[in-house]
């Protein structure tokens, strides 16, 4: 019998394996798919000669997270590697905004948009400077983040503070405005912005516009060298050294509850796998209160406020052999890993309000990924292994565009969303579509086959808007990993601080578990209250 049992295998559910094990106890990880990794996956399934990442691909958010770096993965092998430029937005008039792997570049080239602009950039990453140790741990620890959160207080205490806060409440369309003059600056926080659920009007997508755009900045947007699945394996890998088992193809479908306390998880073949300390569960809110726990363990309040639970957009990618480099006409494009393709800030506009009136954008955002251009051994030289998502809404209720998408997701619908996709490339990128030797294309149902996590292909397990974050997160009240159930933590991006690949929540949980039991039994409490 281990010592604790952890649900999924995805970089939350391995994370809290690999801290467990370093305190000493003995873990078992269980993952209902074939492989591990959750939504951190490669593979050849495009074309044999092309390494595609079937879900996430770039991660500005581990190359900063403080619990990556102390894993050490570079002992197992993981390696980074950064494309010429972090991220370009071009423009149908040939101007593009650019966030270069130098300051000065970067704000060289905001400069060419507006006078001031470069400046502009440069003060915001003077901030950002400041501020980075203090307020990273406060992201990546336990809510509340109570020794970073004093020392972020002491840096910002006075006038000086309160303006910096006033800004990062902001939605990012009036940040865009008050920071700069030209379109540039306003295009790199926006589109940053919209890597979460974030419309450009929306409460505090200024702040996680600037944290992207800022993380961008000081660490670039890296890839690990050969896909998105050598983070992974250099997670099992710790794992395994250490002590630690997986077993893949192993589905939970239930939490042992005797009393109020978890003692392990039943499985889909029927096996029961006993726990003497714990059980972490790196899947999503939802699926662990109401499938694998039970309404009947969980106070009536948390029951009433699942039923307000929002998750986040629906994702759409696509996946593409390219037998070329993609020929942009805005040479900024050029050696940027990451493309967001949108008619400025209020083509961004226009496409969040489409979802949020349940239309299938006409003209969608499009965020594209380089992945040669990243890592040159991704496929064959002078060829690109390429990828884009966009988003969708959850439930489709009318399609903006002229193909009539339903929501289905049948074959024509997915077709018909991947050409829409390719047209949005095609406009700034002449000719992209003779350069196609493959495409895969993966809609919400199919992400959600692929990683149960990714609800409807949601892809933060669960809004990014203020209302469901910090204490709000998954629920009011729940901010933290305990649960309700004693020995039972919630270690995915469900809980705070949400979506990304940064190992924060995971190690959050495994914290909990190894906390003193007389500290734990009262937080265990507050959560039934």
């Amino acid at each position: 019998m281990p010592d604790a049992v952890v649900i999924g295998a995805g970089p939350n559910g391995l994370v809290a394996a690999n801290l467990l094990v370093d305190a000493g106890w003995s873990v078992e990880v269980l993952e209902a798919q074939e492989e591990p990794g959750g939504a951190v996956r490669s593979d050849r399934g495009v074309h044999p000669d092309y390494v595609s990442d079937l879900f996430s691909a770039f991660y500005p958010l581990a190359a900063a997270s403080p619990v990556l770096a102390g894993l050490d993965l570079a002992a197992e092998g993981l390696r980074w590697s950064h494309a010429p430029r972090v991220l370009a937005h071009p423009l149908p008039d040939g101007r593009c905004a650019v966030l270069e792997r130098r300051l000065e570049d970067t704000c060289a080239g905001l400069e060419r948009f507006a006078e001031g602009d470069g400046p502009s950039w440069a003060a915001l990453h003077r901030t950002w400077g400041r501020l980075e140790p203090d307020l990273l741990r406060a992201l990546f620890t336990p809510f509340p983040p109570i020794r970073a959160g004093l020392r972020l207080a002491a840096r910002l205490r006075g006038p000086e503070g309160l303006r910096l806060a006033r800004s990062l409440a902001l939605p990012v369309r009036r940040l865009g405005e008050e920071e700069f003059a030209g379109a540039g600056g306003r295009l790199l926080l926006a589109g940053n912005a919209l890597h979460a659920d974030l419309a450009p009007e929306a409460a505090g997508s200024g702040g996680f516009g600037w944290l992207m755009s800022m993380l961008g900045q000081s660490h670039g947007f890296p890839v690990p060298v050969g896909g998105a699945g050598a983070l992974t394996a250099a997670l099992v890998n710790r794992l395994r050294r250490r002590g630690g088992v997986l077993r893949c193809g192993q589905r939970v479908t239930s939490v042992v509850i005797r009393g109020d306390t978890a003692v392990g998880v039943g499985t889909a073949g029927g096996e029961t796998v006993e726990a003497r300390r714990a059980v972490l569960a790196d899947t999503s809110a939802p699926a662990l209160y109401r499938e694998l726990v039970g309404e009947q363990h969980l106070p009536s309040r948390l029951v009433r406020d699942l039923e307000r639970f929002q998750w986040d957009f629906a994702t759409f990618k696509v996946d593409w052999a390219l037998t070329g480099p993609v020929p942009w006409e805005a040479q900024g494009a050029i050696g940027a890993g990451t493309v967001h393709l949108a008619d400025g800030v209020d083509g961004l506009t226009r496409f969040a309000a489409q979802i949020a009136s349940d239309r299938v954008p006409d003209e969608p955002f499009v965020l594209f990924g380089q992945m040669t251009t990243a890592d040159p051994g991704r496929s064959p030289a002078g060829t690109e292994s390429a990828w884009a998502y966009t988003h969708v809404p959850q439930h489709v209720t009318s399609d903006a565009g002229p193909d009539g998408i339903t929501g289905r997701w049948d074959r024509r619908e997915q077709e018909a969303m991947a050409d829409r996709v390719e047209h949005q490339v095609e406009r700034l990128a002449p000719g992209f579509r003779s350069l196609i030797a493959a495409r895969r294309v993966l809609a919400p149902p199919t992400l959600q086959a692929m990683n149960a996590n990714l609800h409807g292909g949601a892809v933060n397990n669960g809004t990014t808007a203020l209302h469901q974050q910090t204490v709000f997160r998954p629920t009011p009240g729940t901010g933290r990993p305990e649960t309700p159930v004693k020995h039972l933590y919630l270690a995915s991006a469900a809980a705070h601080p949400g979506g990304g690949v940064h190992g924060a929540p995971g190690a959050n949980a495994a914290r909990a578990a190894l906390r003193p039991r007389a500290l734990r039994s009262p937080l265990h409490r507050a959560q039934r209250m």
